[in-house]
């Protein structure tokens, strides 16, 4: 950053000082920290990892077990399969996904970010390649002022083999959940990777490259909305990484044996700036809760160890509540506050939302019948004065085994169907076929039931042939003319 300029206005001689409008941010060099909150951290990078790379490898019932097709229309979850008519449990997920992530910052504030959130997990991994490679926070400082020479250019070339190799892996996984990951690993291996695939490997590997490897507390700090209205879903007793004041102001350096800390007159902070160093954002929490706090809570491993060396209690930086450290309230005194109506209602919400989507999974049909009427004739009279309405049946086989079915109709008395191949037929595994169909009334039913001209609600049903009394129906329009 350029220093201020001093400048003078016009006939004023009074020096003025000139502030860039934009300012570079400095680079953010974490210090490797340990203890049971990184412990936490690094367990759910392996879960997560574990099941991101992991998953599309899994087969269930002779397929991918997780495989969302985008060219063939099928989204297979392990034994479910989904078409795109069922984009409606996509969007319950989301809602629910929504509603979890309301519910969990406002017991104990930002746990997705500092625990489980991808930019997270892997800033941790890239972070873990370079202190391999260039050192940890220090030795990494020098290497950046240092002038570039065989050693430096080989420390970077490593750390960034690593990174590029992470963020390919990463992208090919990615992909792989889009297209059958063992048929891509082939096109692989032979070479022959079409352009598509090939151009979605590159640009996930390089947009986890670029975020994690570059941008990371920036995703944090300006692109991600989180960070914005996540003051509007915390409160004085959201659970939240505090800094207590009153036992840490006023801060400053001594030894364990001084005699302001043998009389009890001394605070806890000795100023050794460890909590800032840690932090993956560079914020200093000492000043309070901030946006760009991502709640990993390294600060609180590395200064309870600072703590245990002084000879003071542990909980200078811990989990508390606003109202906790104002008034100075036991860990229990601020549990019992958790159940309150804010977080009482997202669980609510949760729960119902839950029971309704697993309820509509179970109810769901294994046949989708949709039905579409001929527009180009709503009706005509036919040989023996028969009224016809022509429509083209959409089946769509939901199960990953074939059906066999018989279609017929009901609603109006005397109400036939007919279809060119037969009404009975047969559904591949998984697939979708279109039947064109006609319904046919007899003039002597309309008389007899008294039927007005217009539109009358019929039904179409498809029975299962291998499971008697398994019948399928979907709702129609049947038009008399006048």
């Amino acid at each position: 950053m350029n220093p201020p300029e001093l400048n003078a206005a016009p006939g004023d001689s009074t020096p003025r000082r000139v502030i860039p409008l934009y300012v570079a941010e400095a680079k953010v060099y974490p210090r490797s920290v340990s203890g049971r909150f990184a412990n936490w951290r690094w367990l759910l990078v392996a879960l997560t990892q574990l099941f991101f790379y992991g998953m599309p490898w899994l087969q269930w019932n002779g397929h991918q077990a997780l495989l969302f097709d985008l060219e063939a229309g099928r989204f297979y979850v392990l034994g479910l399969l989904l078409y795109p008519q069922d984009f409606i449990y996509l969007a319950a997920l989301l809602v629910l996904s929504a509603l979890a992530l309301f519910f969990f910052t406002a017991v104990a504030g930002r746990l997705w970010c500092g625990y489980s959130c991808p930019q997270t997990v892997y800033t941790e991994m890239f972070l873990w390649i370079e202190r391999h490679t260039e050192g940890d926070r220090q030795a990494r400082i020098s290497l950046d002022r240092a002038p570039w020479a065989w050693p430096k250019l080989a420390r970077k070339s490593a750390k960034h083999a690593g990174w590029l190799a992470l963020s390919l892996l990463t992208g090919f996984s990615f992909v792989g959940y889009f297209m059958p990951i063992r048929e891509l690993s082939q096109q692989l291996i032979d070479l022959q990777l079409a352009a598509w695939p090939s151009f979605w490997v590159l640009f996930y590997g390089g947009a986890t490259y670029g975020n994690a490897g570059f941008l990371r507390e920036q995703m944090c700090k300006y692109i991600c909305p989180y960070a914005r209205f996540q003051s509007a879903l915390i409160d004085a007793d959201s659970l939240i990484i505090s800094y207590d004041a009153a036992r840490g102001e006023p801060r400053g350096a001594r030894s364990r044996k001084s005699a302001e800390l043998l009389a009890g007159q001394t605070a806890d902070c000795v100023d050794c700036t460890l909590c800032v160093q840690v932090c993956p954002t560079g914020i200093d929490i000492r000043d309070g809760l901030q946006n760009e706090c991502i709640g990993c809570a390294a600060c609180i491993d590395v200064c309870d160890q600072v703590m245990d060396k002084v000879g003071a209690p542990r909980g200078l930086i811990r989990y508390a509540t606003e109202n906790g450290i104002t008034h100075h309230w036991t860990r229990s005194q601020m549990l019992a506050r958790v159940l309150r109506p804010r977080v009482l209602l997202y669980g609510a919400a949760m729960l119902l939302l839950s029971a309704g989507f697993v309820f509509s999974l179970q109810q769901r049909s294994e046949l989708l019948i949709d039905v579409v009427k001929d527009r180009g004739a709503m009706a005509r009279q036919v040989e023996d004065g028969m009224i016809e309405n022509v429509y083209r049946l959409q089946l769509i086989n939901r199960t990953e085994g074939p059906l066999r079915l018989r279609l017929s109709a009901e609603g109006l008395p005397g109400l036939a169907l007919q279809a060119n191949g037969g009404t009975e037929l047969r559904l591949a595994p998984a697939a979708i076929g279109a039947f064109p169909v006609q319904l046919r009334l007899p003039p002597q039913a309309q008389l007899q039931g008294g039927l007005q001209p217009g539109t009358h609600t019929v039904y179409f049903l498809a029975e299962d042939l291998d499971r008697p009394g398994s019948v399928f129906r979907s709702k129609a329009v049947f038009y008399l003319p006048r």
